[in-house]
C-alpha cells in the first residue's frame, strides 16, 4: 500500500511536475524536476541491457559526483534506440535545466521513460522546463506531483519516506518511484530516485545504493524484461550538517536505504499492469546463492506458473517442472513445495492435501511459493505477480 500519505521532504530539496505535452493527453503530468539548494553526492545503478536510453547513458557518466544539482525526467517517451538525436536531446534537457538554475548542465541527471524509438518532442520539453522550474516547491503536494510526472502505466505516485535516528542527529530518507510493466531483475522499466539531508563521501553514496539496490530493485520481476532506460538515483545534500559517524551509523542508514527501496520494489509489483496476485518465491537450501537466484527467478517469470496463480490454481507441476528446466537440481526427489504454506510436494512425493484450501488462500492476492532443495546453504526471494488478460491487453495494445 502507498505510503504517500506519510511524505517528509528532506531539507533543502524542491521538487515539481507538470504537464508538457509528451504524452497524448495533454492533461497529464510528464515533466519533474527535482533540485537541491546546495551540492548533491550522488550514485546511480543503471540498467544492464546494452540497448540502453540516451539519458542513462548521459547519467552513468556523470554519477558518482559531489557536485549533482538537479534531476529532470519525462515520462511517454524513453529516448531509447534514438541515435545521435537522441544524445543531444537529452544532453539539451540537462542544459536547460542548468540555465534556470545557474549551475553547469554536468550537475544536472537526466532521465525518460515511454515509448521506444521516438524522439523527444523538444519544443515542449523546453517550453515544460521553464514552467516546472517556476512550479518547485517543498510541500509534499510538490512531491506528488514530481513522482506523478513519472508515471506512465503505474496507477498510483510511489513515494516512500523514512526518518532514520543517527549517533548525531535525525536525518530524513524520501524515495520516488515508477515501474509496472517491463520488469526484471537487473533491472527493470522503472526510474526510482532517493533523497537524503545526510553528508556522505561519493563512495558510501555508491556502496549503500547497490547494497540496497540488490535487495530490492533487483529482486522483483513482472514477465522478465530487462528495459533501455532503468535508473536508481540517490542523491545526498548534507543540508542537515549530519554525517555517519560509526559502523552503527553506516548499518542503521543502510537499514533505512534499504527498507525505501525494498517498499518501492513492492509497490511497483503490486502496481504491476492487470495485477491481481502479490507473490514472493523463495528457494532454499540450494548448492549456491546464484543457483538459488536462478531457480526463483525461472519459477517467477514462467508463465504458465504465473497463469495458474491468476486462476488460484495451486498446479504445483507447473512449479516442480519449472525448478527442473533449471538445471540446478539432480532430481525432482530433491524438491519439496510449499504454497501459502500448505505442503504440497515433499522430497518427490505429492502430498496430500486439501486443494480447495490452498485456492481459497491464494485468493487473498498473498502468495508465497517455498521451494526446498538438500543441497547447501544458497538461498535466494524474489517478488512477482501473476499474468492476467488485462497485462496481455495493456500490451498488446500499448503503441496503437
Amino acid at each position: 500500500m502507498n505510503e504517500s500519505k506519510n511524505i517528509q521532504i528532506p531539507a533543502g530539496f524542491q521538487f515539481g511536475g507538470i504537464a508538457c505535452g509528451i504524452k497524448s493527453d495533454a492533461q497529464t503530468k510528464d515533466l519533474m524536476l527535482l533540485t537541491s539548494e546546495r551540492n548533491c553526492t550522488a550514485a546511480g545503478v543503471f540498467t544492464t541491457n546494452k540497448t540502453c536510453g540516451a539519458p542513462v547513458q548521459i547519467s552513468r557518466e556523470r554519477v558518482p559526483s559531489e557536485a549533482v544539482r538537479a534531476l529532470v525526467i519525462n515520462s511517454g517517451n524513453a529516448n531509447a534506440c534514438t541515435a545521435k538525436q537522441g544524445l543531444s536531446d537529452a544532453k539539451e534537457m540537462t542544459s536547460l535545466v542548468a540555465k534556470e538554475l545557474g549551475v553547469e548542465a554536468e550537475a544536472v541527471l537526466v532521465c525518460s521513460t515511454g515509448l521506444i524509438g521516438h524522439t523527444l518532442p523538444m519544443q515542449n520539453i523546453r517550453d515544460g522546463i521553464s514552467q516546472v522550474a517556476a512550479s518547485l516547491g517543498n510541500q509534499p503536494e510538490h512531491l506528488k506531483d514530481a513522482a506523478s510526472a513519472m508515471m506512465t502505466t503505474d496507477t498510483y505516485p510511489k513515494i516512500i519516506s523514512r526518518t532514520v535516528h543517527l549517533q548525531a542527529g535525525v536525518v530524513l530518507v524520501t524515495g520516488i518511484a515508477k515501474g509496472a510493466a517491463m520488469i526484471a531483475p537487473n533491472m527493470a522499466t522503472m526510474l526510482a530516485c532517493i533523497t537524503t539531508d545526510l553528508q556522505m563521501t561519493p563512495e558510501t553514496c555508491d556502496e549503500t545504493l547497490r547494497i540496497a539496490v540488490n535487495q530490492s530493485f533487483n529482486r522483483i520481476s513482472v514477465e522478465g524484461h530487462t528495459s533501455t532506460s532503468d535508473s536508481v538515483l540517490l542523491l545526498a545534500n548534507g543540508a542537515s550538517e549530519i554525517s555517519l559517524q560509526s559502523r552503527a551509523d553506516v548499518t542503521i542508514f543502510q537499514a533505512a536505504l534499504d527498507e525505501v527501496c525494498l517498499d518501492l520494489a513492492h509497490l511497483i509489483i503490486r502496481d504491476a499492469e492487470g495485477a491481481e496476485h502479490f507473490v514472493a518465491v523463495d528457494v532454499e537450501g540450494a548448492r549456491s546463492f546464484e543457483d538459488a537466484e536462478k531457480i526463483a527467478k525461472t519459477v517467477a517469470e514462467d508463465v504458465l506458473v504465473k497463469t495458474a496463480i491468476t486462476g488460484n490454481d495451486p498446479n504445483w507441476g507447473r512449479i516442480v517442472s519449472a525448478c527442473g528446466r533449471t538445471g540446478c537440481i539432480e532430481s525432482e526427489h530433491d524438491i519439496s513445495l510449499a504454497i501459502n504454506n500448505y505442503g504440497i510436494f515433499k522430497n518427490g512425493t505429492p502430498v496430500n492435501y486439501d486443494e480447495q484450501k490452498v485456492s481459497a488462500a491464494m485468493k487473498t492476492g498473498e502468495v508465497i511459493i517455498d521451494i526446498t532443495l538438500p543441497y547447501g546453504k544458497g538461498r535466494w526471494r524474489i517478488w512477482t505477480c501473476d499474468l492476467t488478460q488485462e497485462y496481455i491487453r495493456l500490451n498488446s495494445e500499448y503503441t496503437t
